[in-house]
Parts: C-alpha cells; structure tokens; sequence
C-alpha cells in the first residue's frame, strides 16, 4: 500500500475538516482514488455511508442510499481529493521490493509503479501497481478491472470485479499460486474469472480400448414335470383311534347319538 507522506497528511487533514469527516475516511479515499489515476474510487467506510463508488463526472452509489445529503456530501469529497491528487504529491516515494513474509511467500507487490505499462495491453488502460518474480510479471489495472499476469510468455488477463486490491504474494514452490487482499480478505487469482488467455495445449485423446462381443449362451435343460404329493391315507388304527375319541366325546354328552353315528359310520367306510 502507498504510504502517505508527512506533507500529504497535513493537506489530507485539512480536506478533512473542510468536509466534516474523519481523517481516515479522506486517507481511505485517497488510496481509493490513486490505485484508478484519479478517475473512480471503490470505497467502503462508515463515514461515506458503508460501501460505495464514485467516478468522475458519472454516477455515485453509497450504502445509505436514500441519504441525499451524505450522497452529495462524498461527491463533492471526491472530486476535491482527485484534484488534490492531481495537483499535490501526497505520498512518499516508493521504493520497488521484494520482501520475505511470513509463511513462505514473497511479496510482488510494487505500490505506485505508474508509468510502466511496457509489453502489457494498450486497452487495459494504465496499471497502478506491477511486479515480477522469476518467470512472472503481473500488473494491475484498476480502471477497466483487470489483472494481466504474464507467466513465462504465457499472458492470462482476469476480471477482479469490485476488488480493491493492495498487495499481491506467491507462494514458494513449483506452483507459483498467487494470492491477493482486498476488502474481502486473502483471495486466490484462481478464483477470478479468465477474460482472455493462452490457448490450451492440444489434449491427448483418451485411448479407447477395443470393445468385445459378447456371446450370449442359453443352455436348455428339459425340466421333468413334478407330480404333486398323494396325500397319505389314513391307517386302520388311525381310524379306530378317532372312534374312540368319537365314543369319548359322545360318553360326555358333546356328540348326540345321531352325530356319533354318522361319523362312525363315515370313518368305518375308509377301511
């Protein structure tokens, strides 16, 4: 991120108290404002009515909405501090570096590196910071939104949407994965949308293995019919057994004589 310089700091408090806000709503701003040249700034600060954008001679949005009067308020707040920044240096020299952080990453990010758009686009407009590692070089274009990275001659060009970034870092390692903070946090470059890049290498074609017949054999087996089981029939004591349960059951007066007769005779008829 630009540091603002002891001089630019005293300005900045003065545009702050002519507009009745915050010092670190104007500083906010004015960082807002320089990553786009000037022309448009993304914002999102409580002073200035949440998240916001504004751009130059166009539209102005803010969280509070109905909030007419904070509406004006951060409009004529920005179109000051553009032509501050047009006018006045504010911040201090930049030196390019490339620092170790934490976690094995390298820091690519060179803050206020106008004026060095060579080898990159024309119609990506100019970039607000660039930077290199190895074989990879990157720069930043906050006007059109886009981030060009250029990977051994390989240009990838990617839409960063509402991203306000402040700082780009690569991991150590043959991937070379990139990350980046904004106002959402740590975000992955593979997350963003590819608008343009080199053109995948021809794919091997998946090798199809030959598909075999396959033979289907039926084998009929004749099935020989089953015969349903005879029911046994039953034998001579079988029978004498249920007359004398018959003869039981009449003794006790369950059977009248006509029942024990008939049955008698049906069960003496099977012998």
């Amino acid at each position: 991120m630009r540091q603002i310089s002891e001089d630019g700091r005293r300005i900045l408090s003065d545009a702050a108290q002519r507009h009745g806000v915050s010092l670190d709503a104007v500083e906010h701003l004015i960082l807002a404002l320089a990553a786009s040249g000037g022309s448009q700034a993304q914002f999102n600060h409580p002073d200035l009515g949440g998240m916001g954008q504004w751009s130059q001679g166009g539209m102005i949005m803010i969280g509070d909405m109905f909030n007419n009067g904070l509406k004006a308020k951060v409009d004529w707040l920005c179109q000051d501090l553009a032509g501050l920044l047009r006018g006045q240096e504010l911040f201090a020299p930049a030196p390019v570096y490339q620092s170790q952080q934490q976690g094995g990453g390298v820091s690519l990010f060179v803050p206020g590196s106008y004026g060095q758009a060579s080898g990159w686009p024309e119609e990506l407009g100019q970039p607000s910071s660039v930077g290199s590692q190895n074989n990879l070089r990157y720069a930043f274009f906050p006007a059109t939104r886009r981030l060009a990275i250029d990977m051994g001659g390989a240009l990838t060009i990617y839409d960063t949407g509402d991203h306000q970034i402040g700082g780009f870092s690569q991991q150590q390692g043959g991937d070379q994965s990139l990350t980046f903070t904004s106002q959402y946090g740590l975000v992955r470059v593979g997350d963003l949308p590819v608008v343009r890049g080199a053109s995948p290498g021809p794919q091997p074609e998946a090798r199809q293995e030959p598909v075999q017949p396959i033979e289907t054999v039926v084998e009929t087996q004749w099935i020989q019919p089953i015969s349903a089981p005879t029911a046994p029939q039953p034998g001579e004591d079988d029978i004498f057994a249920k007359i004398e349960r018959l003869a039981a059951l009449h003794a006790k007066g369950i059977l009248t004589d006509e029942e024990f007769s008939t049955k008698k005779a049906e069960l003496l008829a099977r012998l």
